[in-house]
């Protein structure tokens, strides 16, 4: 006799599980974020390829057997997508991909699919559109979709019935949201649904090895809708990212066991889709006819790649009481520091002045590395005084005003060169045996040196 199914309450926030409902998560304490999902025996299942079949406990494996040979890959026909992969798809991995409404989710992967279904079986499963919306995309793509697999469905056993028969090495399933598996009495797109259906797919992929690719649907915060726990189950996340009206699109990954984390793959969407952007830092700068005050390039570096781009500044006095801070693209904790460094080391008070910067092109800076540039480019708007065009500046800030060198500096150096730089400001540590040729190099190890150079 079966045991009746029991509620238990699942967080949405973090994916824990508790007997009963609180107000609050025990685990992450988040309010209002709990629940109620029917499970045999009370508790939450995990995927049945993580289980012994008999309940017995699985032999140990030493970690010298346990296989340290390169996992192989399948190209996916964009150079930039297999660069935020970690080189391509791995058999057996589960990615999930996602972004805002209209970004070019389907897009990437319907032309990824079908680059991959001229070398490998690949199924397209779709609960969003039918096979007549898909091929119409297809065909306004210009893609050779003759050897996909498409599938109109949103059944999770079904789509891994076909993906079985199919003897599919790549599914890809759009969206996760729409998908519902026929254990769970709840609609799609509800947590307890999310967190089977997404339970039963990465375990056909681990059990088959085959390479599934999860398109996600992201709240108004701009994360993946659903409890946070499909985040930690899948091997990779992937996130699209844009500005309004720009026509250039990067997807990040902000995990991935198979690669580098923060690595970013940069495209263009034109009326044929996605084309990627083979030097993306060309489309971050702006060259200005004549010298602009308020503007600079700097050297960050996304994942594996270094990249130019853009920092503008904009300092007028301020007309309020508490002067404004606003930033695009960077940390306003961290400007506010800064600025704070400029005053007490530089000599260069901003109390009674607006600040804005911006970091053109819609990228974001984690880095410490462009905190020179901000400082710079921040007094050159001040002064109204331009910084010469073919100058670039990179260097970490430190709270005594030391300029502190900053990770790849020579890569750094090599990419501004390559672009036609001819001037550089950099930490002293961060100065080359050998610069690149037509690059001047000057060293500078504190805020004063810095701001002598550019004057």
């Amino acid at each position: 006799m079966s045991a009746r199914p029991k509620t238990v309450f699942v967080c949405s926030a973090c994916g824990n599980d508790s007997p009963k409902w609180q107000g609050q998560c025990p685990a992450c304490g988040a309010w209002n974020t709990l629940a109620a999902l029917a499970v045999p025996g009370g508790r939450a299942t995990r995927p049945a390829s993580r289980r012994a079949a008999d309940g017995a406990a699985a032999p140990a494996a030493t970690l010298g057997g346990a296989g340290t040979e390169e996992a192989p890959r399948l190209a996916t026909g964009s150079g930039e997508f297999d660069r935020v992969l970690g080189g391509g798809l791995v058999a057996g991995s589960a990615i999930l991909l996602g972004g805002d409404p209209g970004i070019g989710k389907s897009t990437l992967l319907l032309q990824s699919a079908a680059a991959l279904a001229a070398a490998v079986p690949v199924l397209y499963a779709t609960g969003e559109e039918s096979l007549r919306q898909v091929g119409l995309r297809a065909r306004r793509l210009a893609l050779g979709t003759g050897a996909l697999g498409l599938l109109a469905e949103t059944g999770v056993e079904a789509i891994i019935a076909a993906a079985t028969a199919a003897k599919a090495r790549v599914l890809v399933v759009d969206s996760i949201q729409t998908m519902a598996s026929a254990e769970v009495e709840a609609s799609p797109g509800s947590v307890s649904q999310l967190r089977e259906s997404a339970a039963r797919f990465i375990a056909f992929a681990k059990e088959t090895g085959t390479a599934v690719v999860l398109i996600g649907h992201v709240t108004k915060e701009g994360v993946i809708a659903g409890p946070r726990v499909l985040e930690h189950l899948v091997d990779t996340v992937l996130y699209f990212e844009s500005d309004a009206g720009s026509r250039f699109r990067v997807v990040r990954a902000i995990k991935n066991r198979f690669g580098a984390a923060n690595e970013i793959g940069v495209f263009a969407m034109d009326e044929h889709g996605l084309k990627e952007v083979r030097n993306p830092s060309a489309i971050f700068l702006s060259r200005h006819e004549t010298p602009v005050a308020g503007s600079v390039v700097t050297v960050t570096r996304e994942g594996s790649r270094p990249m130019l781009i853009e920092v503008q500044a904009l300092v007028d006095e301020s007309r309020a009481q508490a002067p404004r801070r606003v930033t695009v693209g960077v940390d306003a904790n961290r400007l506010a520091l800064l600025l704070a460094v400029l005053n007490r080391h530089g000599g260069i008070a901003l109390g009674a002045h607006d600040v804005f910067i911006n970091i053109v092109g819609g990228v974001r800076v984690e880095e410490t590395a462009a905190d020179l540039a901000l400082l710079l480019t921040a007094v050159s708007s001040l002064e109204n005084r331009a910084l010469p065009q073919e100058l670039v500046v990179f260097g970490e800030l430190g709270l005594a005003g030391e300029i502190r060198p900053v990770p790849f500096g020579e890569e750094r150096l090599r990419e501004a060169a390559k672009h036609g730089f001819t001037r550089a400001i950099v930490p002293r540590a961060n100065l080359p045996r050998k610069p690149p040729a037509g690059l001047e190099v000057v060293g500078v190890g504190r805020l004063e040196e810095a701001l002598k150079a550019i004057r």
